[in-house]
């Protein structure tokens, strides 16, 4: 999924589920931000102090994605989590180590990394690791099928879909086909070489994996499983019980205008689909707000951003020589909450959850 959904949608669903303008955001926030948090090493202040972070995501094109564990450690515990085949703990699906390793939507592993997430309700980065989770959760959705591993598992060929490749002929689907054929060879890494099929929305798709298994794809409707489960999940949260029955639904007319704005935003472009939204709640859309009230905005780098506020540095990546000032606000900042709920999250999944299924991948 890309910042139209990690962001904006998120936002929108924790409003729904009874968070505050506030809080919500900070869940949005966190939620896209895994997606933007790409440096990682310690951060050296200028009264000497240190803070040691992890990445959580890198660029396509980035050398630590051809070092297996370093695109493990960002990988496996925040895109593509892996479902076990849907089976519980002891449990094995059929075929080889990597059917264990493939991202199934709202697995049994899924859930447990909700639960620990919940379990944490109280931490000072409570609302920073929901963020995280959802991130992941909502992957488990839009990923499924797909590893976070390079294995052929995640070859694409034979790529088709009714609103980006539908004109065969044309030079940009020659130019995807190409795009496609090299990534899913040279690294065939997540769904690379399905482009950006998987985190469209609007889009319904199809093609046949590297183990030639035919797949085919309507993402309107996993989008909205997925948005409804991510309602159930933080009405938990709320409640600080992950065993909480949810009785409550998603308002009719909000799911309604959720589901109208999924086949309406339709610009292959996350960023333009991501203002379709913001300018959807700033209108006045949904039962949480009436129109100009709240108008939800996100910079992950640069004045405005949560590393701007803790470090006050606009460049999008950092040197080793670099010295930052230090301000005790730093401790109770949101960018250090973010990357403390980050550690967390990455310590849950790879030692407490993925053992537990028989998974050691990291």
């Amino acid at each position: 999924m890309q910042i139209d959904f990690h962001h904006a949608v998120t936002y929108i669903i924790a409003r729904l589920a009874g968070f505050s303008a506030d809080e919500a955001a900070v869940v949005a926030y966190s939620s896209q931000y895994v997606d933007d948090a790409v440096n990682n090493g310690l951060v050296r202040f200028s009264n000497d102090a240190y803070y040691s972070r992890i990445s959580s995501a890198h660029k396509l094109i980035d050398l630590r994605n051809f070092r297996p564990l370093a695109n493990r450690f960002a990988m496996l515990p925040f895109h593509f989590l892996p479902g076990n085949g849907g089976k519980k703990p002891g449990e094995d699906p059929d075929g080889t180590f990597i059917q264990k390793l493939v991202c199934t939507p709202g697995s049994f592993v899924a859930r447990d990394m909700v639960a620990l997430c919940i379990f944490d309700a109280d931490e000072p980065y409570a609302l920073h690791r929901l963020g995280i989770t959802m991130h992941v959760f909502a992957d488990t959705f839009a990923h499924q099928e797909f590893a976070g591993v390079s294995h052929q598992i995640n070859e694409v060929k034979e790529l088709d879909s009714d609103g980006i490749l539908e004109q065969k002929k044309s030079w940009q689907d020659k130019i995807n086909s190409i795009k496609s054929l090299f990534i899913g060879k040279v690294l065939p890494l997540g769904h690379g070489a399905a482009l950006t099929c998987p985190d469209l929305p609007f889009l319904k798709w199809q093609y046949t994996n590297g183990l030639n298994k035919k797949i085919e794809r309507n993402n309107p409707l996993i989008f909205k499983q997925a948005i409804e489960s991510i309602f159930q999940i933080m009405v938990r949260f709320r409640r600080k019980d992950p065993e909480y029955i949810v009785t409550q639904e998603i308002p009719k007319q909000d799911l309604d205008q959720i589901e109208r704005n999924i086949l309406a935003f339709r610009n292959v472009d996350g960023k333009i689909r991501h203002q379709n939204w913001i300018d959807s709640i700033f209108n006045g859309d949904f039962s949480f707000a009436e129109k100009g009230e709240e108008k939800i905005t996100y910079f992950p780098k640069g004045t405005g951003s949560w590393k701007y506020e803790a470090l006050g540095t606009e460049r999008k990546f950092d040197l080793r020589t670099d010295r930052f000032p230090y301000h005790d606000s730093f401790l109770t900042s949101n960018w250090r909450y973010f990357h403390d709920a980050l550690q967390k999250h990455r310590l849950a999944v790879l030692r407490d959850i993925l053992p537990k299924y028989g998974i050691c991948a990291a």
